[in-house]
This record gives structure tokens, C-alpha cells and sequence, in this order.
């Protein structure tokens, strides 16, 4: 079972970048997926969940409006489009894989992880 995040980098804030998570075909396909994310100094916090149909998503609030999760079939990708980022938005950013379909917030119910991927915001 493997995760694997990317698509990070160096922005300007109001910029945009998407990131990418592709799961192995035997995590994923009907798992929910979500986004995390870690500040230096600062707890993992969820950033956005989406169930395994696509159908229903969730978001923080600190990024509600502004990120769109999403995901595709193919080979059990999830999307994370970053518009008009913010300084603070300067995080790792990890996918994971929920235990069961629909969309969770909790860190607790996701027992795949990806590596994560570095984004960086600069003002």
C-alpha cells in the first residue's frame, strides 16, 4: 500500500499550484482521501476530505473557497487545486487514505499515509 504525493513548490502568494496523490489499486479506489497538512512548530491539520464517489467533499475553514479536492479514477488519484494561497498556507502537505468511504476530518480514521509534499508561500 503505497501513497504517493506531489506537485509542491515555491509560490508567490495569490499564486496557485495542484498537487497530486496517486494510491496503489489496492487502497484508494473506495477509500474517502483527504489532504493534511504540517506547519513547522505546528499539530498535522486537516485540510480537505473527499468520499470514494467524488460526490462529497469537506473543507477547513482556513481554506474553504479557495482549495478544491477532487479526484479520478484512474490508477486511484486525488487532486488538490491551491488558489490565491496565503503565506500561511506554508506547510508539508500529506494525502491519506480513509478506512471507509465517505469523508472524515479526523487524522484518527485515515490509516494510509503519503510522504508529503513541501509547499512553501512567500509574501
Amino acid at each position: 500500500v503505497q501513497l504517493q504525493a506531489s506537485g509542491g513548490g515555491l509560490v508567490q502568494a495569490g499564486g496557485s499550484l495542484r498537487l497530486s496523490c496517486r494510491a496503489s489499486r489496492r487502497t484508494g479506489s473506495n477509500n474517502a482521501m483527504g489532504w493534511f497538512r504540517q506547519a513547522p512548530g505546528k499539530e498535522r491539520e486537516f485540510v480537505a476530505s473527499v468520499s470514494w464517489s467524488g460526490g462529497d467533499t469537506r473543507y477547513s475553514e482556513s481554506v474553504e473557497g479557495r482549495f478544491t479536492i477532487s479526484r479520478g479514477y484512474a490508477e486511484s488519484t486525488m487532486y488538490l487545486q491551491m488558489n490565491t494561497l496565503k503565506p500561511e498556507d506554508t506547510a508539508v502537505y500529506y494525502c491519506a487514505a480513509a478506512r471507509g468511504s465517505g469523508v472524515v476530518t479526523s487524522a484518527t480514521s485515515y490509516n494510509y499515509w503519503g510522504q508529503g509534499t513541501q509547499v512553501t508561500v512567500s509574501s
